[in-house]
């Protein structure tokens, strides 16, 4: 592995140097972000992020069409890896914009009285559930294709996710201090998460790509339910009634060891691809004076 670059300090991150710490930059991160497991992992994400039900019970009842999967698949991918990468590789005032363009979205998006359960799309602690999934997801992926990293490394990456959050309203303090705790934080909120019927039922639809057109159904509609299967944790397999077997499992980290092999071989840019296209796309927008979601 590569040795990274550091910096004294990064304001855009959200936390400053101390003595005997350094701060990773957006330049020093894209070495550690491969593109394609936004693909690979997108939808068993999405499932973990959705098992706690409030964040779910406001995907199942938003009222904004223009962000619904379902309705528009396109838009909402790149609306979703605009915003990782804008959280993981944008400047200060990048963040700051895309903010501001989300929580449009996200102001309609609150309970109803005759809603199940409370929730409100600019609560942090929802924020603080989303962000960690997000960071399990590619802390996952990365070491699932490229083993772990070093321990000094793998604690300022950390560290530099919290970003997945604080790009919006989750507090910095809220962040588990290291890694140690944000262990802790995910295996007792992990375990209490669950999937009702309804969501069973969205989330089967998104397994099997039925928002997009046959054709791609056809194609890769099987692949995306082995990797969803393969990449979720056992218990949310269980609640989605998914079964695994061992030999699936040799299968799955034969397959993942092969696309590491590819893209271990790819020049940087190439690796990052599509999240390094969604930033200079949401650059183009914000000179262009145009949507950014």
């Amino acid at each position: 592995m590569t040795a990274p670059l550091y910096a004294a300090n990064d304001p855009a991150s959200g936390r400053s140097a101390r003595q005997g710490t350094t701060t990773l930059t957006p330049d020093d991160v894209g070495q550690y972000l491969d593109g394609v497991t936004a693909f690979l992992g997108g939808t068993a994400n999405v499932i973990v992020q959705l098992s706690l039900r409030p964040v779910g019970r406001g995907v199942l009842e938003s009222t904004v069409d223009s962000g619904k999967v379902m309705l528009h698949p396109i838009k909402r991918l790149r609306t979703t890896l605009s915003y990782i990468a804008v959280a993981m590789l944008g400047t200060e005032d990048e963040r700051v914009a895309y903010r501001e363009a989300v929580n449009v979205s996200h102001r309609p998006v609150r309970s109803r009285p005759d809603s199940p359960v409370k929730y409100n799309a600019f609560d942090p602690t929802l924020q603080l559930w989303v962000a960690a999934c997000l960071y399990w997801g590619i802390d996952d992926l990365y070491t699932r294709m490229h083993g772990p990293m070093s321990a000094d490394l793998a604690d300022d990456y950390y560290q530099y996710c919290a970003r997945l959050g604080t790009t919006l309203q989750m507090r910095q303090e809220m962040w588990p201090a290291d890694r140690a705790a944000f262990q802790q934080y995910w295996d007792e909120n992990l375990a209490l998460r669950s999937i009702e019927p309804a969501l069973r039922d969205y989330f089967n639809d998104l397994i099997d790509l039925k928002m997009m057109p046959r054709p791609i159904q056809f194609t890769f509609a099987r692949l995306q339910r082995f990797t969803v299967t393969g990449l979720l944790p056992q218990h949310l397999r269980d609640e989605m009634r998914l079964t695994w077997t061992d030999n699936d499992q040799r299968r799955f980290d034969r397959m993942m060891r092969g696309i590491a092999a590819v893209t271990n071989r790819m020049p940087k840019q190439a690796r990052m691809f599509p999240l390094n296209a969604y930033l200079f796309d949401l650059r183009r927008r914000m000179r262009l004076g145009k949507p950014l979601v």
